[in-house]
């Protein structure tokens, strides 16, 4: 059977196997002068069209002598090399795109100040100095929210991070212990100065974190006088040492008003209030910060969490001399939490018109497209930079581009909220109806996985005929659950007809 009948499943997990090197060895022994590691980049993080439209039209590995792209894969030192020719060759069967994306206008408007796009890096790590940020800007990112600046510089632990891994994937989550910026106060006011000065298009987000009113006025005027363009007040950090910062400030709307009044005081600025996912209505304390002054909405930040707790010495990480504390939980994993904060604070009356920045999961210009869909007008990443580095960006922005042109879009703000109708409360929806899996007997390799996830996890409606192997459903059983779609490792289950029940 052919493998290009599972090229869309076998690209993904080669993609999916490349080291992502710096300065990639496979491309610098390319003697086509093929761009290797932008096209495995750009298909990895879901940039197929910008993958396809980076090969030649006469692929040349096929006349390639010898494989020096496998020779000099670093992944060949720890298994077998990424089969990049293989990759190559399945790729080179699709239709590239008809390029329009010149026509396509990323450029957007956030709390009244033009952005060259909605691409920020969050306030983390990612951007906590000027050598940082002015790599970032360089390569294309529109804006940042700069590391929260404070009037105290806080006492850091070592080590600070963890990933969550589930099998083969190393990065599902990420945990970090770590506090706000690391530099003082003037320190951080000539970062500001200086990326001003040196990149005056670009847009500056003043992260700040106060202890009492009188400090967040004092920090919102002096990071307007230093010449930021938005203030974002960091009630949400899950894990500050001391009293009366971070999400404790955020759970609680009487606090959130009375400092966000102060810091209007201190500016005429935009204010975006970053709220905590710790808590069960997000938009009880937005409402209360719009409603002192704020002009828009941050969110989400790092869920309060304990994570991989070693079973020998039955300390959870990171170990700091074998103790360890609650930590902020971001990543891939935490996007359908924050998306369906972004959700509910949309749909309520009072925040539906209000910019929110959203964030929380980001990796890739589906990411940003959903929580652009879903109301965003801007998005911020952290996690996927820390795995990455600042080159998601071209992905990003070309993805992004591609997928506008093909659908029709002109620019970026046409997206923004269209998802919002589509969501709707769990009792107005058909219940009239089922749609049965479609099964695709030339894909099916008779595995057994849906089987046995419909028997031990379903409802009992699939059995594995006995001489092929291949599932027969029970349409009386068979309830529509799309277990199965979601359990086959080829992708041969699919949506189906769907029929009134019976």
């Amino acid at each position: 059977m052919s493998k290009l009948l599972y090229k869309e499943t076998s690209l993904l997990e080669e993609a999916g196997g490349c080291l992502l090197c710096n300065e990639a060895p496979c491309t610098k022994a390319c003697p086509h002068q093929l761009e290797i590691d932008k096209v495995i980049r750009s298909y990895r993080f879901e940039n197929k069209a910008g993958a396809i439209n980076r090969l030649p039209e006469n692929l040349p590995c096929q006349s390639c002598e010898g494989t020096p792209c496998l020779t000099a894969c670093l992944k060949g030192q720890i298994n077998t090399p990424v089969p990049i020719p293989e990759m190559f060759e399945k790729l080179s069967t699709y239709e590239k795109t008809e390029n329009k994306t010149e026509e396509v206008d990323l450029s957007i408007e956030f709390c009244g100040i033009p952005c060259e796009n909605p691409f920020f890096l969050s306030s983390s790590v990612v951007g906590s100095n000027y050598e940082m940020v002015a790599k970032a800007f360089d390569m294309g990112w529109a804006g940042v929210a700069f590391k929260t600046i404070g009037n105290f510089v806080p006492e850091e632990v070592s080590p600070r991070f963890t990933a969550l891994k589930k099998e083969a994937l190393p990065f599902v989550g990420f945990k970090n212990i770590e506090q706000i910026s690391d530099h003082t106060l003037e320190e951080n006011l000539e970062f500001i100065r200086e990326l001003k000065r040196d990149y005056p298009t670009k847009i500056f987000v003043a992260s700040i974190m106060g202890q009492n009113e009188e400090e967040w006025t004092y920090l919102a005027k002096v990071v307007t006088e230093a010449g930021s363009d938005i203030i974002e007040c960091n009630f949400s950090c899950p894990h500050m040492a001391a009293d009366g910062l971070g999400s404790d400030v955020g759970q609680n709307p009487e606090l959130v008003a009375a400092y966000t009044r102060a810091v209007r005081r201190g500016s005429d600025l935009p204010i975006l209030a970053k709220m905590t996912p710790n808590i069960g209505h997000m938009e009880i304390p937005a409402i209360a910060a719009i409603q002192a002054g704020a002009d828009g909405i941050a969110a989400i930040n790092t869920i309060k969490s304990i994570m991989n707790v070693d079973i020998d010495s039955l300390v959870s990480e990171p170990q700091v001399m074998g103790k360890t504390s609650v930590g902020g939980y971001s990543g891939k994993a935490v996007k359908p939490i924050a998306l369906r904060f972004i959700h509910e604070m949309k749909k309520n009356k009072e925040l539906a018109a209000i910019p929110i920045s959203g964030m929380g999961g980001i990796e890739t210009w589906k990411d940003t497209l959903e929580f652009m869909a879903l109301g965003c007008e801007n998005i911020q990443v952290t996690t996927s930079v820390m795995q990455y580095g600042y080159r998601v960006i071209d992905d990003m922005i070309e993805g992004m581009k591609y997928y506008l042109a093909s659908h029709g879009y002109k620019s970026i703000s046409e997206v923004v909220g269209k998802a919002l109708a589509h969501t709707i409360p769990a009792e107005e929806l058909d219940r009239a109806s089922i749609c049965y899996p479609k099964f695709d007997r030339n894909k099916c390799i008779g595995c057994g996985r849906c089987y046995l996830s419909c028997y031990d996890g379903g409802h009992q409606a699939l059995r594995q005929d006995e001489k092929t192997k291949k599932p027969i459903m029970n349409a009386r059983k068979c309830v529509g659950c799309h277990l199965c779609v979601l359990v086959c490792p080829v992708g041969a289950v699919a949506p189906g007809v769907r029929v009134a029940k019976r």
